[in-house]
């Protein structure tokens, strides 16, 4: 269950209405990357989580949770950027004074009224932070969907993504505003996103083995091969030469694509070099960690009847599931 606390998280201030900035804050409010998009992605995520790994539950809902805290912050601080356009657009009859604001007192301003400004401001909601991003477009799941495929491992990959671009995205509103209060309030915001982006890192490795993503191990005779598909300058370096990241396979340049393709029968007859791997251990693998995954997921859920809340009767301490066996601890929580 969720508990509102009305006071922010963080503290959010503005010295001055600032309605153009306010536009391109919107999209850390309804954008593609910003803290809604975030909040839900990890809401979605944490169910799939709930029963093999508890404390990676644990974590997702913690983390989603601070997401909407931050979705309050930046739509407070919209709302204060904002201040006096509810109050100008009562005003019917006459031309409010916002729309002279509008004009812009800068060239910098100037091009992003013209080229930025959320018409649903002034004509939808009079100032209120609507779901859109910048540019007024409507939030949609379709930014977030492919971010819950029900394997742990590409999900928080797709996690450690999504706070890399959220960075960048307070980064460069970082450069479009000169008052020092929302610059310290956009720090704040930046400086999670590099928080939650280790948090995620972190528990990435404590799910062995989590390479490649999901079950089914890669094909050797292909996970090695470097293809020069490309005339002109060659470059080179540890994507195309050495032994790979995570593999540790030697690296295989083929230099003429074509020919090779043609020699070997449209890879058909590749057969595995520069890796100790083999298909048969490959096919061996995919069994072994198809059983491993099944027996985290089934044996993590109890018998009988299902429920989501475990309440225990009083005195009985709650035993751990099989799929919360990866180095985490147990501490006691305080409702959302």
């Amino acid at each position: 269950m969720f508990y509102h606390v009305k006071d922010l998280q963080y503290n959010a201030r503005v010295s001055k209405p600032d309605p153009a900035f306010a536009t391109l804050l919107l999209e850390q409010f309804g954008g593609a990357n910003g803290e809604l998009a975030a909040a839900l992605r990890y809401f979605g995520q944490a169910f799939g989580a709930k029963n093999p790994y508890p404390d990676k539950y644990d974590l997702l809902m913690d983390i989603a949770t601070e997401e909407f805290s931050h979705l309050e912050i930046v739509g407070a601080t919209i709302q204060m950027l904002l201040t006096g356009v509810n109050g100008d657009l009562k005003e019917a009859a006459e031309k409010s004074e916002i729309m002279k604001l509008m004009n812009g007192k800068t060239a910098k301003e100037e091009i992003i009224h013209k080229g930025m400004v959320a018409p649903q401001f002034l004509v939808g909601s009079a100032g209120t932070p609507c779901y859109t991003n910048s540019q007024g477009v409507p939030w949609t799941a379709a930014y977030i969907n492919g971010d819950a495929q029900g394997d742990l491992s590409s999900d928080l990959r797709s996690d450690i993504a999504a706070e890399t671009r959220a960075k960048m995205v307070y980064e460069y509103l970082l450069q479009f505003t000169e008052d020092p209060h929302v610059k310290e309030t956009l720090k704040f915001l930046m400086t999670r996103e590099v928080a939650h982006f280790q948090m995620f890192e972190a528990a990435l490795e404590t799910i062995k083995p989590n390479f490649p993503p999901g079950v089914l191990q890669s094909d050797p005779r292909y996970s090695n091969v470097y293809f020069n598909m490309s005339s002109g300058n060659d470059y080179s370096g540890p994507w195309c030469e050495g032994k790979s990241s995570k593999l540790g396979e030697t690296i295989q340049y083929v230099d003429d694509p074509i020919d090779y393709v043609l020699r070997t029968n449209g890879l058909i007859d590749r057969q595995p070099e520069g890796t100790n791997r083999t298909m048969e251990a490959c096919e061996k693998m995919d069994i072994q960690l198809g059983q491993l995954r099944r027996q985290e997921v089934d044996g993590s859920v109890p018998g009988g009847v299902q429920q989501w809340n475990r309440s225990m009767p009083d005195g009985e301490e709650q035993q751990p599931h099989r799929g919360a066996t990866h180095g985490a601890k147990k501490r006691a929580k305080p409702a959302r």
